[in-house]
C-alpha cells in the first residue's frame, strides 16, 4: 500500500453487528441473490491454458506459499469482515476459498476505521506444521502475526509486534525467523514517498522481536532517482544469493516490482540491472483490454523447480477507470544470468498464459476468473464465506430462516463508528447483472432496504425501497466522495409482496431495473459508474454489492 494515502482521512459471517442501532424495526427479508458476469476482450483459455486475472475483482496483495503439493494464498481486506481470505490450489490457477483468517471480532477491532483502512497486505507462511501470517492493522495497533494449524482456521489472537511501518513478511531459514517490512529511513526523509526496508529476528517461540534492526534498501533501487514507497517487500534464497523483490513507485499507474540479491541476508543489497522486473507503466494506456498498475508480486517455486509469481494489476474500463478493485494475476518467472524476471520491459501482461506444469485441476464449483455466474438461496444455516461486511461486528444482526436473508437495520454507511446493516459480495466483472428479490415495508420517511453497491464511505450507491413524503417509492441515491446522498430518480410502487431489483452494470454506466408480479420496468439508465472507480473514490478496496437495510433513529 503506498504510505501516501495513509495520511488522508470464516467460512460463514457469525456474528455480523450493529454499533449503536436505532430500535429494530421488521427485519428486510432478502429471498435470493444471483450473480453474472461477463469478460470483455480476450477470448477463452484453451486446453492447456489459463486466463488472467486468476482471482477476478477485489483480491489485492496477493501472498502464496507452497506446503507439499499445495498452494494457500491470502489477500489483503482493509476494513472488511470476515477479514484475509485464504484461498488454497493444487494448479496455481483454480482456486478455492477455505477461510477467513480474521472472523472472530476479539481478534481485530475495525471501529472507526475507514473501508480502506485497517488490514493491508498479508504474508503467508509454513514452518514446522504451523502456518504464519504477518500483517498490518493500519490505524488499529500496527503489526502483527497470527498463526493456525489448519489454513481454514481457526486463526489466533494477534500477536502484536513493537516496530513501524507496514507490510511485514517473514523470511524463514532454518529454525529462525526474520521479518522484513516497510519503515521509515534511518535519516530524515528526503522527499515525500521516501521509505525503506528494514529486517529483524523474530523470536516465533517466544513471540517476540529479538535482536538489531538492520535498513536493507534506503528509498529504493537508486536513490539519486527519488524512487518513491518501497513497499511489500519479500526475501527467498536460491543459488547462494538472497533475493529481496518489493513493490516500488506506488500501487497506481506507475507501480512496479523491483529485485536486489545479497551473499549475506542482511545485505549490502545490490540491485538488478535491468529492474523493473515486472511493471505496465511504460506502455500506450489507450491500448484494447489492458492490464496495468502491475506489482505487489511473491515469486513461489514449485515441487517441479518451476518459478512463478502472484501479483495484483489493474483492468481499467477506460483511462484509469476500474470500479472492481485490483485483483491477482499470476505469471511465469523466468531466469536470466542468476536473475528472476517476470516480464520483459515493453511486454503487455497478457490475458491467456500456457498453465503451470502441474496436475491440470476442473474449474471449482465457484470459479474465479473468466465467465461465471452463481446464485445464493440462503437456505443454508449461514452464510458463505465470501460474503463480507463493513467494520468489525459485536452483535448479530442477520439471520437465515426458510431461505431467506433477515436483515436488521445498522448504522448508515458512511458511519465510521458503526457497523452498517449491510452484507456484499465483491463485484468481480466490469460487466455484471446484480439481483435480489426483497420484501420490505418502509414505515416511515428515511427507511429503506435495498441493494447497496459500496466503493468507500464516501462513494457508494442505494437501490431499494423507501419511503419519501410519507410515499413508499422505490429510489436510487448515489454519494460520489460526499457526506450525504443525492437522489437521481424515483418511482411509486405498492409494497404489499415481492419485489425484484437488479442492478446491471456495463463498464463505466450502471442501470437500475424493478420488477413487481412480473412486470419489469427501468428506474434509471446510462448513470455515469466513475463514481466507484477507485480513481475518483480513492482507497485500496473494489465495489462490493449487496443487501442493506438502515432505520433511521426517531
Amino acid at each position: 500500500m503506498a504510505y501516501r494515502t495513509l495520511a488522508l482521512a470464516a467460512l460463514s459471517l457469525p456474528l455480523l453487528s450493529l454499533a449503536a442501532a436505532p430500535a429494530q424495526a421488521d427485519p428486510a427479508r432478502f429471498e435470493r441473490f444471483t450473480y453474472q458476469g461477463q469478460e470483455p476482450g480476450a477470448r477463452a483459455p484453451r486446453a492447456g491454458e489459463y486466463r488472467n486475472p486468476i482471482l477476478s475483482g477485489y483480491y489485492p496483495d496477493p501472498s502464496v506459499t507452497r506446503v507439499g503439493d499445495d498452494y494457500y494464498l491470502v489477500n489483503s481486506s482493509f476494513a472488511h469482515y470476515p477479514g484475509l481470505p485464504i484461498f488454497k490450489s493444487k494448479d496455481l490457477v483454480n482456486w478455492t476459498q477455505i477461510g477467513n483468517a480474521i472472523d472472530r471480532p476479539e481478534q481485530l477491532d475495525f471501529n472507526g476505521r475507514r473501508i480502506s483502512e485497517a488490514v493491508f497486505a498479508p504474508d503467508i507462511s509454513f514452518h514446522g506444521g504451523i502456518f504464519y501470517i504477518v500483517n498490518t492493522c493500519v490505524e488499529c495497533k500496527g503489526n502483527f502475526v497470527i498463526t493456525a494449524k489448519d489454513p481454514a482456521g481457526p486463526w489466533s489472537n494477534p500477536i502484536w509486534l513493537p516496530f513501524e511501518g507496514i507490510d511485514p513478511s517473514i523470511y524463514w531459514e532454518g529454525d529462525k525467523a526474520y521479518i522484513v517490512n516497510n519503515r521509515a529511513p534511518d535519516e530524515p526523509p528526503r522527499y515525500s514517498g521516501h521509505r525503506a526496508i528494514w529486517i529483524q529476528e523474530y523470536d516465533w517461540r517466544a513471540g517476540k522481536m529479538v535482536g538489531p534492526s538492520t535498513q536493507l534498501i534506503n528509498g529504493g533501487v537508486d536513490i539519486s532517482k527519488k524512487p518513491v514507497w518501497i513497499e511489500g517487500p519479500h526475501i527467498f534464497q536460491k543459488g547462494g544469493y538472497y533475493y529481496l523483490t518489493a513493490a516500488e513507485g506506488g500501487t497506481s499507474v506507475n507501480h512496479s516490482q523491483v529485485v536486489l540479491r545479497s551473499k549475506d541476508l542482511r545485505g549490502p543489497y545490490i540491485p538488478y540491472a535491468n529492474n523493473p522486473i515486472l511493471t505496465q507503466r511504460d506502455l500506450d494506456p489507450k491500448r484494447p483490454n489492458f492490464i496495468g498498475s502491475a506489482g505487489h508480486a511473491t515469486l513461489v517455486e514449485t515441487q517441479n523447480g518451476d518459478w512463478w509469481a502472484t501479483f495484483l494489476a489493474v483492468r481499467p474500463y477506460a483511462d484509469d477507470y476500474y470500479n472492481i478493485g485490483r485483483e491477482t494475476f499470476l505469471l511465469p518467472v523466468t531466469w536470466k544470468d542468476g536473475w528472476p524476471i517476470i516480464l520483459p520491459k515493453g511486454e503487455a501482461i497478457p490475458h491467456i498464459v500456457k498453465a503451470p506444469r502441474l496436475p491440470a485441476r476442473p474449474k471449482p464449483a465457484l470459479p474465479t476468473s473468466g465467465n461465471f455466474a452463481y446464485t445464493d438461496e440462503f437456505n443454508g444455516n449461514s452464510l458463505s464465506m465470501q460474503w463480507i461486511g463493513i467494520r468489525t461486528p459485536h452483535q448479530p444482526f442477520y439471520r437465515l430462516v426458510g431461505g431467506a436473508l433477515e436483515l436488521d437495520s445498522g448504522a448508515a454507511i458512511g458511519d465510521l463508528n458503526g457497523v452498517p446493516g449491510f452484507v456484499g459480495r465483491r463485484q468481480q466483472h466490469e460487466n455484471a447483472t446484480i439481483s435480489t428479490t426483497l420484501r420490505y415495508t418502509p414505515i416511515k420517511d428515511g427507511d429503506r432496504a435495498g441493494l447497496a453497491a459500496v466503493q468507500s464511505d464516501r462513494s457508494n450507491i442505494f437501490f431499494g425501497l423507501t419511503r419519501i413524503a410519507g410515499k413508499p417509492v422505490v429510489a436510487l441515491y448515489t454519494r460520489d466522495a460526499a457526506d450525504a446522498d443525492t437522489l437521481v430518480a424515483s418511482a411509486p410502487i405498492a409494497v404489499t409482496g415481492p419485489v425484484t431489483l437488479t442492478i446491471r452494470a456495463t463498464g463505466g454506466t450502471l442501470a437500475f431495473d424493478y420488477g413487481v408480479k412480473g412486470a419489469k420496468k427501468t428506474l434509471k439508465a446510462g448513470l455515469d459508474a466513475t463514481l466507484l472507480s477507485t480513481r475518483k473514490a480513492g482507497g485500496f478496496v473494489g465495489t462490493v454489492v449487496g443487501p442493506y437495510h438502515y432505520t433511521p433513529a426517531d
